[in-house]
């Protein structure tokens, strides 16, 4: 696993450079952690705050600790039609989570987000941003073993 800091350091002279950062943060972590934030902030020359701002404004970015395996629902109304609510219930009941909670054993992570871009095959779930189309609650516990 790579070095918070190097990775900042990396994207130091880049355009957007802090968004690099934490875009790389995110690959290498899921997250980005307190310590890295406070990094970001003195490498870039902005407050702690600003570097926050950043981290938060990004839905796609997270400084809550998550699971190794980030699940997102499609919550869009192509996947609804489609059985979304019906999906949604089904993983929360395989993984014993709710939305925006993680597994106990710091596996799974389980967010809502909007359109993927992939209406053609819904309903839609995306795995660590891999898609999974025409996912259904009969086909859910084959689709999570292969993660477990």
């Amino acid at each position: 696993m790579a070095d918070y800091k190097d990775i900042i350091a990396s994207c130091k002279d880049q355009k957007g450079g802090i968004i690099e950062a934490f875009h790389a943060l995110q690959q290498e972590f899921n997250y980005i952690p307190r310590e890295a934030l406070t990094e970001a902030a003195r490498v870039f020359g902005i407050s702690e705050a600003q570097a926050y701002g950043v981290a938060t404004f990004y839905s796609y970015l997270s400084v809550e600790k998550r699971g190794k395996y980030i699940i997102r629902m499609c919550e869009s109304a192509p996947c609804h039609v489609a059985g979304a609510d019906e999906l949604l219930k089904a993983i929360e009941k395989e993984l014993s989570i709710k939305v925006g909670e993680t597994t106990s054993d710091g596996k799974f992570t389980l967010e809502l987000t909007e359109c993927v871009g992939q209406c053609q095959a819904t309903p839609v779930i995306t795995i660590n941003s891999e898609p999974l189309f025409n996912v259904t609650a009969e086909v859910l516990p084959q689709v999570l073993s292969a993660y477990k």
